[in-house]
């Protein structure tokens, strides 16, 4: 998705470097319109090596390009933040003296407008004002925060943390068609305790667990994300609300969180890469390397099946059960084959297969899945970044779920 972040001029715009990551972190591409004033704050430089993109607060900058028309245009989603109390009375008069103001006239994809000032300038009738006039032309504002600001002020007019900013946004274009479902997805790699140091792992990075979380979330459901050990944060304050985190380790930890939030879920989706085997036992204390002594021995043993678990045991009549195959090919086939038969084997009535090794799948921005039913027949393929992935995944529970009880609808 094409976003433009404008940012106004304020101390507030530290911030919005945040702002900024919370999109691209999920796959956007976001091309940063700063004020002038904002740049007094941050500088050219650093919005343009976070977002690859331009960044430029002048109308004249690229007249060849009609960069003032181009950028609202081609915006599926406009940002503002901070947005100013002089940015927001220049919105509310139409006036275009610079790129954003000019973006702004021009965009007809939904604008979020975050203000940011000092409690006086937020509560003046002036401001109040355009407020009002900007919402009554279908422009959505959000409301600051209350705490403290610039100096040793504190009130109304503080800027709301980035990921509620994010998700606000990002909520404004997309359907609302999990709207009073709940979800639980499970999301990163387990560890197996080898001695209190060393521990038997694998790559996942849990970035797609994590997508699918806030996808579901910015799709209207309320979510719950089982976090194993995950490379991205999964705090409130990163994710935003509408997302209750249970943080685990272990297989048997996530298989006890996922059994016990799972009981009331519309969809129940495992993105988490569980370990097959973890060691029979655990040393208490860290095996040393002893010069002339043979390598310790390890013992394996079979942890649970937690996806064949949760497709054969399902807690919720009609809930759909979501898996994931990270699959290689090998002499008994390749790695769809391999997704076939798992799929028949685990009993869910969806599994997304993706081809893991060198760059592909794990610690990797994008990914490339076939989504099985239950037979093993192919019903969707989805590719581009993770968020991408993550909304055709839902797209294919979709028509899975159960109709919402009448109070829901």
């Amino acid at each position: 998705m094409r976003i433009v972040l404008g940012v106004g001029g304020g101390i507030a715009a530290y911030k919005a470097v945040a702002v900024l990551r919370a999109f691209t972190a999920v796959g956007h591409t976001v091309r940063v319109v700063p004020t002038h004033a904002a740049l007094q704050f941050v500088g050219r430089a650093t919005w343009e090596a976070l977002s690859g993109e331009p960044a430029t607060a002048d109308v004249f900058e690229d007249v060849a390009g009609g960069a003032h028309v181009a950028l609202g245009r081609s915006a599926d989603l406009v940002v503002v933040a901070p947005a100013t109390a002089d940015l927001l009375a220049r919105a509310a008069a139409g006036i275009a003296d610079d790129l954003l103001t000019a973006t702004l006239l021009v965009a007809r994809c939904p604008v979020l407008l975050v203000p940011a000032m000092h409690t006086q300038m937020w509560q003046h009738a002036a401001t109040a004002a355009n407020v009002a006039t900007l919402r009554a032309r279908g422009v959505h504002v959000l409301d600051p925060d209350t705490g403290p600001l610039a100096g040793a002020d504190s009130g109304p007019g503080r800027l709301p943390e980035p990921a509620r900013i994010a998700g606000a946004g990002l909520a404004l274009v997309r359907p609302q068609d999990l709207a009073g479902r709940r979800v639980v997805v499970s999301a990163g790699g387990t560890r197996e305790p080898l001695d209190p140091v060393r521990f038997l792992g694998n790559r996942s990075t849990g970035r797609q667990g994590v997508a699918l979380a806030t996808a579901a979330r910015d799709r209207g459901a309320a979510v719950t994300l089982v976090a194993a050990d995950v490379a991205v944060p999964v705090d409130a304050g990163t994710l935003g609300p509408g997302i209750d985190v249970v943080r685990v380790e272990t297989a048997e930890q996530l298989r006890t969180a996922m059994r016990a939030a799972a009981g009331d879920a519309d969809a129940v989706v495992m993105a988490a890469a569980v370990a097959d085997f973890r060691p029979a036992t655990a040393s208490g204390t860290k095996w040393k390397k002893r010069p002339g002594a043979p390598a310790p021995t390890i013992r394996l043993v079979e942890n649970p099946d937690v996806l064949a678990e949760l497709a054969g045991n399902r807690l919720r009549p009609g809930q759909v059960v979501v898996g994931f195959a990270a699959e290689t090919g090998d002499a008994d086939g390749d790695v769809l084959a391999h997704g076939r038969a798992k799929a028949r084997r685990k009993g869910a009535d969806l599994l997304a297969v993706n081809a893991v090794g060198d760059g592909i799948g794990f610690a990797s921005s994008d990914n490339d899945v076939v989504i099985l039913d239950a037979a093993g027949e192919p019903v969707a393929q989805a590719a581009g970044s993770k968020v991408e992935v993550a909304h055709a995944l839902w797209d294919a529970v979709l028509p899975l779920l159960a109709p919402p009880p009448p109070a829901a609808r």
